[in-house]
């Protein structure tokens, strides 16, 4: 039997013992402070950052603000005085400068100045209607070269009347209302083209085309395609914004700064857009980035004011999707290998 004195000296810890474990509890409490300390500094960082980069945006916003102001103010004057051709120069400027200001603008900032640039746009091409002799205009050439039972005329030009009541909903956003449209209608199995000197700032309108092919190479300020099937359109640099409404199973080739698709279901659109694509009512809707190319589209780009190194391709809103954690099911994107590369 042992001695009381030797089960004492079992049960008890011996001194060297405690030490260490004290010693290990002074480790591991420091390290978890350490750590809170670490993690409280680290959002107090995230937060200052967060700050600064609400400070520089309100301050960019406010510089945008007062140098938009101030650039449309300069090309009204110069639209006033008939002074177009540094007009047009002043108001691609004043394009640029809202695209490039786009990511840090609230949307209702850009919207605003899209609004202002397409009215000034309108603007524009209703003065250079209104000081342009008649005989400049190029559709009588386009006539004489059209044989009986080919591709519809354009529509032809009309006078402005400011007394015309006002075009209605129907316009596409953005789209200004004094410029006559041109564009086609009602035809079939065509082949219909437009060049630089119809569509310069002029508002287009494509309509009830069936299985045609048409080429828009040059500059318009809108373009709305509506009620069209089979269709391939292919179109230069639009000024401000594209209407896609009531279409079927048509190939697209776009480029522009606001998209919107509505109503439209099996079609292939290859575009470069600045803002974000919209499609509404949509199904089978694919996307690709904008390829199609001409002699001179560079120059209608220049005129057009968008940026070629600005394109959201494939960020489409679906405002039938509200869904966050799951893309839409009414639109993709084409896959690299079946995109069209080769468009003649």
């Amino acid at each position: 039997m042992a001695a009381p004195g030797e089960s004492a000296a079992v049960a008890a810890p011996s001194q060297p013992e405690v030490a260490a474990g004290s010693a290990a509890s002074a480790v591991v409490l420091p390290e978890r402070l350490q750590r809170r300390e670490a993690e409280r500094q680290q959002g107090v960082e995230r937060q200052r950052q967060k700050k600064e980069a609400q400070v520089v945006k309100e301050e960019q916003s406010e510089f945008f603000l007062a140098a938009f102001a101030r650039e449309r103010e300069a090309v009204e004057a110069l639209l006033a005085a008939g002074t177009l051709e540094e007009a047009a120069a002043r108001l691609q400027a004043l394009q640029k400068l809202l695209t490039g200001s786009v990511r840090f603008l609230a949307p209702y900032e850009v919207r605003q100045g899209q609004e202002t640039v397409a009215r000034l746009q309108g603007d524009l091409a209703a003065r250079r209607q209104q000081l342009q002799p008649k005989k400049k205009f190029a559709f009588r050439a386009l006539k004489k070269e059209a044989a009986p039972g080919s591709a519809p005329r354009p529509a032809e030009p009309a006078p402005p009347d400011p007394a015309a009541p006002d075009p209605g909903p129907g316009l596409a956003e953005g789209e200004s209302g004094g410029p006559p449209l041109c564009g086609f209608s009602g035809a079939q199995d065509a082949e219909l083209e437009l060049g630089p000197a119809e569509l310069l700032q002029r508002d287009v309108l494509l309509s009830e085309l069936r299985g045609c092919r048409v080429r828009l190479r040059g500059n318009p300020n809108t373009l709305r395609v509506r009620d069209c099937s089979g269709c391939t359109v292919l179109c230069g640099p639009v000024s401000t914004s594209v209407l896609v409404d009531g279409c079927s199973d048509c190939l697209l080739a776009l480029a522009c700064q606001q998209l919107r698709t509505h109503r439209t279901r099996d079609c292939r659109v290859y575009v470069q857009v600045t803002s974000r694509a919209v499609i509404e009512a949509c199904s089978e809707v694919s996307f690709a980035p904008y390829s199609w190319s001409y002699p001179g589209i560079e120059r209608d780009f220049e005129s057009s004011g968008l940026d070629r190194n600005s394109n959201n391709w494939n960020l489409v809103d679906d405002f039938d999707w509200l869904a966050t954690d799951r893309p839409s099911p009414n639109w993709s994107l084409i896959p690299e290998q079946e995109r069209i590369t080769c468009w003649d």
